[in-house]
C-alpha cells in the first residue's frame, strides 16, 4: 500500500509541450543541422498558405545570419494578410494552435505544431525569445513582440509587446534564433528551389550567411484558395460522429444533409433507412449503439465523392513545366495531372512530371522529388509510397536501365493533394503506403513514362540523320573542291545540292584564323523564327550582327541572336575569337535541325 501511494503520488499529466520538449525529434528537430531546415520549412508553409488564402503573390524573403560560433538566427518575412496582435502569442507560442485543423481542406499545416515548435527548440537550445512583427494593413500600426513557450501548460509567455514602424503595408516576420550548423546548406538552397518548383506563382530570395539566392516566380496567376467542406460520410470514425451529433440540435436528416458532404435527401432516406432510426429524432439525443447503427448504414450507402474541385488546389500541368523549366535545364519534360480519386472518404490528387537530359547526372539513380500539397519533401525517401510506387514501375520497358529505381539523367517528380496526406510522422517527411495513392501514383508515371519512351526513340532517330546530315555538310565541300581540281574549273555552289539532301536548318559553326562564324541555311519550305544561344570565352563584342543578349558567367560568354528566316534562305554571323564554345538552337523542331561544328 505505501509503494502504491509512493507511486501515485509521482503521478501528474503532462502539457503537449512538455511532451514535445523531451520528443523533439519526431517534430524533424532531431540535430541541429536539421532544425534549420525544418524551421525554415514551417514559416514559409505558413507565409505561402497565409498569401493564398488572402488572394496575393507571395513575395518571401529568408535569411540565416551567424550570430556566434554555431548560433544563427532565422528570419523569415512575407507580404501576407499579417496576423491580428491577440493572437500573435498563440499562433507562435502555444503548441497545436491553428486555424486549419478542424477544415477539410487542402493546406500546407494542419496541426498548428511547426513554428511553434521551432520557438520551442530555440528557447532550448539558447533561451533567446523569439522575435515577431505584424501588420494586418496600412492603417493598422505594426506589432512587435518577444515570446517564450510556458512548457508546463504550454501557454505563451509574452516578455515583450510594442507598437513599431515598418515599412511593410501588411504581412508576417518571425525572428528565431538557435545553436546550429550550416552543414545542411546544399539541401536548405534544394528545399528553397523545390519550394519554388511547385510554388510557380511564388517570389522567395534568401541570404544564406552572406550568400545570396533569388528564385523568382514564373506565373503572375494567384492561386485560388481551396474551399472547406464537410466530412464525407465514408471518412467518418465513430468518435467524430459521436462529437457532430452531441454538438447539434437538428433532426436527423437534417443533420445528414447539413452535416455531410455529397448528402442529400435521397442518400440520407437511405441511411436512416438502414439504420432503422427515425428521421425525426434529434441528432443529440442518438444513443451509443444508434450512432454505431448510423456509421454503419453510412459506409453501406452509395455516396459521391467529396468534391475535389472545391477542396483541393493541385498545381496543374502547365505550371509544373513552367517551374521546372525556370529552375532546371532540361531536353525533355513533360507534366501529367491524374483525376481525383478517394480514401477513406478523403479526396486526394496526384501529379507527376518526368524530366531527362539537361544538366541532369548521366550516371547514378534518377533524381525523385517528393511533394505533399505543395510541400517538398527531403527526408525519409526510402520509407516513402511516393519511392516505393517510382521503383514499382517497370522503367525498361521506358528506355531507361533500372536498380530499383530508374537509371540515367532522369527527374522524376510527383505531387499529392490531399485533404489529409496520410503522412508516417508529424515530422510530416513521407507519405504512408495506402493502396490508392501508390496505385495513382504508378498510373501516371507509366503515362509518363510512354511520353518518355516516344521523345527517346525520336532522339534516336534524329542523332543517327544528324550524324548523316554531318556526314553530307563535312563531305560535300570536300568533293566539291576535288570536283573542280579534276576539271579546273571554280569550285561549284554545292548550296542546292545540300538543300535537296537536307529540307533541313542546317546551323554550322567555323572556327579558325581568329574567327568565329556561324551560319544557317532554311533549306524548309516554312520560315521560321528561333534563338541562337552561342557559350564561349570569346566576348562577340565585334559580332555582326549585334547579339540580342549577352550574359557573363563566371569566365564564358553566352551570347543570343533571335533571328527570323524565310524559306530557303541564308544568315550568317562573325566575331573575333578563338575559343570553340557550343551553339544550341531554340525555337526549331528538332526533326527539322542540324547543328554542325566543321572546326
Amino acid at each position: 500500500m505505501d509503494l502504491a501511494e509512493e507511486l501515485a503520488s509521482k503521478q501528474r499529466s503532462i502539457s503537449v509541450a512538455e511532451f514535445f520538449e523531451k520528443n523533439k525529434h519526431l517534430l524533424g528537430f532531431d540535430s541541429p543541422t536539421r532544425g534549420v531546415i525544418t524551421t525554415i520549412k514551417e514559416a514559409v508553409d505558413n507565409s505561402l498558405d497565409a498569401c493564398e488564402e488572402a488572394e496575393v503573390l507571395p513575395d518571401i524573403y529568408v535569411a540565416i545570419k551567424r550570430v556566434e560560433k554555431d548560433v544563427y538566427r532565422i528570419i523569415v518575412e512575407d507580404n501576407g494578410p499579417g496576423i491580428v496582435p491577440k493572437q500573435v502569442p498563440f499562433v507562435f507560442g502555444k503548441l497545436l494552435y491553428g486555424s486549419r485543423f478542424h477544415q477539410i481542406k487542402q493546406s500546407r499545416g494542419q496541426q498548428g505544431i511547426g513554428i511553434s515548435a521551432a520557438v520551442l527548440y530555440a528557447q532550448l537550445t539558447t533561451g533567446v525569445p523569439a522575435v515577431v512583427i505584424s501588420r494586418t494593413g496600412h492603417n493598422s500600426p505594426a506589432h512587435r513582440f518577444e515570446l517564450m513557450i510556458k512548457t508546463e501548460d504550454n501557454e505563451p509567455q509574452i516578455l515583450k509587446e510594442e507598437e513599431i514602424e515598418w515599412d511593410r503595408m501588411h504581412g508576417t516576420r518571425v525572428e528565431i534564433e538557435f545553436k546550429s550548423t550550416l552543414a545542411a546548406k546544399k539541401r536548405l538552397v534544394d528545399y528553397l528551389r523545390y519550394t519554388a518548383v511547385v510554388n510557380p506563382h511564388a517570389r522567395v530570395r534568401a541570404d544564406i550567411d552572406g550568400e545570396k539566392f533569388n528564385f523568382e516566380r514564373a506565373s503572375d496567376e494567384t492561386i485560388v484558395p481551396p474551399k472547406a467542406i464537410a466530412p464525407h460520410p465514408h471518412g467518418i470514425e465513430f468518435g467524430t460522429l459521436k462529437r457532430m451529433a452531441e454538438g447539434s440540435s437538428l433532426k436527423l436528416k437534417e443533420f445528414l444533409i447539413d452535416g455531410f458532404s455529397r448528402v442529400g435527401e435521397k442518400s440520407a432516406d437511405e441511411i436512416i433507412g438502414l439504420s432503422k432510426l427515425k428521421a425525426d429524432r434529434k441528432s443529440d439525443k442518438l444513443s451509443s449503439d444508434d450512432l454505431k447503427a448510423l456509421l454503419e448504414a453510412m459506409q453501406n450507402v452509395q455516396i459521391p465523392p467529396p468534391p475535389a474541385s472545391v477542396c483541393l488546389s493541385p498545381i496543374g500541368e502547365d505550371k509544373i513545366v513552367q517551374g521546372l523549366d525556370k529552375e532546371f535545364e532540361l531536353d525533355f519534360v513533360r507534366s501529367r495531372t491524374r483525376k481525383s480519386q478517394v480514401f477513406s472518404g478523403h479526396p486526394f490528387i496526384v501529379e507527376a512530371a518526368i524530366g531527362y537530359g539537361g544538366k541532369l547526372d548521366s550516371e547514378g539513380s534518377a533524381q525523385i522529388l517528393r511533394f505533399a500539397n505543395r510541400v517538398p519533401l527531403l527526408y525519409q525517401q526510402g520509407a516513402c509510397a511516393i519511392t516505393n510506387a517510382v521503383s514499382d514501375v517497370n522503367w525498361k520497358s521506358y528506355g531507361l536501365s533500372q536498380q530499383g529505381l530508374p537509371n540515367g539523367p532522369v527527374m522524376i517528380l510527383v505531387h499529392v493533394a490531399s485533404t489529409n496526406v496520410p503522412f508516417t510522422s508529424e515530422s510530416k517527411d513521407a507519405v504512408a503506403a495506402i493502396p490508392e495513392i501508390e496505385k495513382e501514383i504508378v498510373l501516371v508515371l507509366q503515362e509518363l513514362g510512354r511520353e518518355l519512351k516516344t521523345f527517346l526513340n525520336r532522339r534516336d532517330k534524329s542523332r543517327q540523320a544528324e550524324e548523316r546530315a554531318r556526314a553530307v555538310c563535312s563531305i560535300l565541300p570536300d568533293i566539291a573542291e576535288k570536283v573542280s581540281e579534276i576539271v579546273k574549273k571554280p569550285v561549284p555552289d554545292i548550296t542546292p545540292l545540300e538543300g535537296q539532301i537536307m529540307r533541313k536548318v542546317v546551323v554550322k559553326k567555323r572556327t579558325g584564323n581568329g574567327k568565329v562564324e556561324i551560319f544557317v541555311n532554311n533549306y524548309t519550305k516554312n520560315p521560321v523564327e528561333f534563338t541562337i544561344y552561342n557559350m564561349s570565352a570569346d566576348s562577340g563584342d565585334d559580332a555582326m550582327p549585334k547579339p540580342d543578349f549577352v550574359d557573363k558567367i563566371g569566365d564564358e560568354y553566352n551570347k543570343l541572336w533571335k533571328v527570323s528566316m524565310e524559306p530557303e534562305s541564308y544568315w550568317e554571323v562573325s566575331y573575333k575569337g578563338s575559343a570553340q564554345g557550343s551553339v544550341s538552337i531554340r525555337g526549331v523542331d528538332e526533326n527539322k535541325l542540324v547543328v554542325v561544328d566543321l572546326f
